[in-house]
């Protein structure tokens, strides 16, 4: 069973020969997948991630999708993420150079419904292997919503180490598409 490293390294390069193109298609067949689930149909506040570079790129979902739902991005605050509106005007560059929210208008995780998630790697199980900080899963800890893991399709293992504190998600939707069902940890410790 290949180790969260080894996960990291291969998936690094596997990403480095994406061209443009193919990331910018990539990203539209899995937000269109992520649209059409039921999860998302109900959901009135989502929380997604702001993508860097070497992410499926959530800019253009934004972009069209805003109007449609209430979006709430993470901020890096000390050891955990903070919960903000989404407002272009308010974004500017936070740690590890991600676009962030601006303001003191943070929400409490029980008022979010569903939360789309980064990660380096998932597997068939709804693991994800992250950058190695534990933001996501110290935040998905305290979390009642679903969760939806979103990938390229290389970047799904049948199965990879875990530890107690690997919170997995509920669904991974991938740029086949695929919808991948994981399972539930309880999360709530």
């Amino acid at each position: 069973m290949m180790n969260k490293d080894d996960i990291r390294r291969q998936v690094r390069a596997r990403k480095s020969m994406l061209d443009d193109n193919e990331k910018i298609a990539a990203a539209q067949r899995v937000f269109d997948a992520v649209r059409n689930m039921a999860a998302y149909t109900v959901a009135k506040n989502v929380m997604l991630y702001h993508s860097l570079a070497d992410e499926l790129s959530t800019r253009e979902f934004i972009s069209h999708c805003s109007e449609e739902k209430n979006f709430f991005l993470p901020r890096v605050n000390g050891l955990d993420l903070e919960i903000l509106p989404y407002e272009r005007s308010r974004m500017h560059l936070g740690a590890f150079h991600i676009e962030e929210p601006e303001g003191d208008d943070t929400v409490d995780i029980d008022s979010i419904d569903l939360i789309i998630v980064p990660a380096v790697a998932y597997d068939r199980h709804g693991n994800r292997v992250g950058r190695g900080k534990g933001y996501y899963d110290r935040l998905l800890s305290r979390s009642h919503a679903i969760t939806i893991g979103v990938c390229y399709d290389f970047q799904l293992f049948d199965e990879f180490e875990t530890e107690n504190h690997d919170i997995p998600v509920d669904f991974v939707v991938t740029d086949k598409p695929n919808i991948i069902r994981g399972r539930k940890k309880n999360k709530r410790r």
